[in-house]
């Protein structure tokens, strides 16, 4: 599953670990220089409260579930209430709102609009504009190669809330790098790629659910998002490992979940997990709470296995999958076509497997990397009492009580509803609730005891008849990994933004 590309210089990237980093947080976990995360309290979250009532609405909900509670009260914790699932598989890319990869699926000539994505003009381009510093306007355009600036747009806590601009969405050209440092998001944050740039994506896309409300789980990084998916909670945490401890507040990459991790739970009843990664510890999303060091490795294999074991039938019970976050993960600078082959490979060997009649995979991004989407986060619950650890010279926001920007998801499975676009508020909670419900596990925090479990893109019905609406995966187009898209690795990126998307006068400032 490896690109055999030389990119360019990897550096370290935003999801790359301080070198031993993950395993001296271990150490330090277990000597017991970590704070444990306070527990949140359950008499602390009520439904007359104005803020939880606003977020259940948002999840189509009335009722408020806690932390400890099952999806079937009445069966005891480790009952498989999905039988005819055996085996979970969560591919998790890397820094891409839903507008910057998906906002042109069904959009071309002839095409039906599939999803809510980008509104098309006259002219046959997204209407989709933000303002630019100097007083022009950007416009929406479509990226003029595979490839990505060096200078990338900002994922971080200020700055996807400056993009946000209390819903206005017009601050992604405007928004700061970073709070200390005087560069712009820039022009770049407003490009987007096209089915002729991502064909397999495009094409998985058109066959499988999509889900047009999942939202990364807060307005922060990396690090941050993927604590979310494997606890429910990012215990604090805003931003990455790295820059946490570069800037003395070890306390949040210590901190623990109040409540442990979805890889504690299914330990604790038996159910098999592995994280296949490219890179151990530094690469692994299991890692990112310390105390799952040791039994990370045990539990870790090399990512190549993934494909050797979904051929041989073997899958655990859930895999989680990490890619190599240097060159196959689709973040900054990469040419995001070797990506895009990692996720034909994973797709097409569960395709392949003697389990596809009994598999689901569900690949969505971490965070939007920066990039314009046109729908405003809505307000979240907050997973539990633990506020954001900011840096001094930040605000605090609205803490927790509001999802991310959008995220590209589509939920590959046998029994995946056909033609299907899921427009239920998700986020990385759904997927930690999907777990929860098939083997009757009990929530960790508030944000995945309420969340949509994405049970809606599948058809239950069929499911329970086992008789799949796939009962193959239909053949697809090749990912776009060729000489021709390959060459930007080496020639740059091209011209961004192109001069044909901006219009206005400078103003006399500017």
């Amino acid at each position: 599953m490896g690109d055999g590309q030389d990119q360019r210089s990897r550096g370290v990237t935003r999801r790359t670990l301080l070198v031993g980093g993950a395993t001296a947080l271990a150490g330090a976990a277990v000597a017991g220089s970590a704070r444990p995360a306070v527990a949140a309290s359950a008499a602390s979250f009520s439904v007359d409260d104005a803020d939880v009532r606003s977020a259940l609405r948002v999840l189509g909900k009335r009722a408020l579930r806690h932390p400890g509670s099952r999806p079937a009260p009445h069966l005891p914790p480790g009952t498989d209430t999905m039988p005819e699932i055996e085996h979970i598989v969560v591919l998790m890319m890397e820094n891409h709102s839903y507008d910057n990869f998906l906002g042109m699926l069904g959009r071309g000539k002839g095409q039906t609009p599939r999803g809510d994505g980008f509104t098309i003009g006259k002219n046959g381009k997204p209407t989709a504009t933000n303002p630019r510093p100097d007083g022009r306007t950007q416009h929406a355009f479509r990226m003029p190669t595979t490839c990505q600036l060096h200078q990338r747009p900002s994922n971080e806590w200020t700055s996807s809330h400056v993009q946000l601009n209390n819903g206005r969405m017009d601050g992604f050209v405007t928004a700061p790098v970073s709070p200390t440092i005087p560069l712009l998001n820039g022009p770049v944050a407003m490009g987007y790629w096209t089915e002729r740039d991502l064909p397999f994506t495009y094409d998985l896309a058109s066959h499988f659910p999509i889900c047009d409300r999942f939202f990364c789980s807060l307005l922060g990084a990396t690090h941050a998002n993927r604590r979310f998916l494997i606890a429910g909670t990012s215990a604090g945490m805003v931003g990455d490992v790295e820059t946490n401890l570069s800037e003395a507040s070890s306390d949040v990459a210590l901190a623990l979940p109040p409540n442990g991790t979805i890889f504690d739970r299914l330990t604790q009843y038996g159910i098999s997990w592995t994280d296949y990664c490219a890179d151990w510890p530094l690469g692994a999303t299991a890692e990112l709470y310390p105390v799952n060091d040791v039994l990370t490795l045990v539990q870790k294999k090399p990512l190549d296995a993934f494909v050797t074991d979904a051929a041989a039938g073997t899958l655990p019970a859930f895999s989680l999958i990490d890619p190599d976050f240097g060159t196959q993960s689709q973040e900054n600078p990469q040419n995001i076509v070797v990506g895009e082959k990692l996720m034909q490979e994973v797709v097409e060997a569960i395709g392949r497997s003697p389990a596809w009649h009994k598999t689901i995979l569900f690949l969505t991004y971490d965070e939007h990397g920066g990039y314009y989407d046109h729908v405003p986060p809505p307000v979240a619950l907050a997973p539990d009492l633990i506020p954001p650890l900011v840096k001094p010279h930040e605000k605090v926001y609205d803490g927790f009580k509001r999802y991310g920007f959008r995220v590209p998801t589509i939920v590959v499975s046998p029994y995946a509803k056909k033609n299907h676009v899921s427009s239920k508020v998700h986020d990385f909670g759904s997927i930690l609730a999907f777990v929860e419900r098939k083997w009757n596990l009990g929530a960790m925090t508030y944000r995945d005891a309420n969340a949509n479990d994405l049970t809606d893109c599948l058809d239950l019905k069929a499911m329970r008849r086992r008789e799949p609406t796939f009962p193959k995966l239909p053949k697809m187009r090749n990912a776009n990994f060729r000489p021709a898209t390959l060459k930007c690795s080496t020639t740059g990126p091209g011209q961004i933004p192109p001069k044909n998307s901006i219009s206005g006068r400078r103003t006399s400032s500017g």
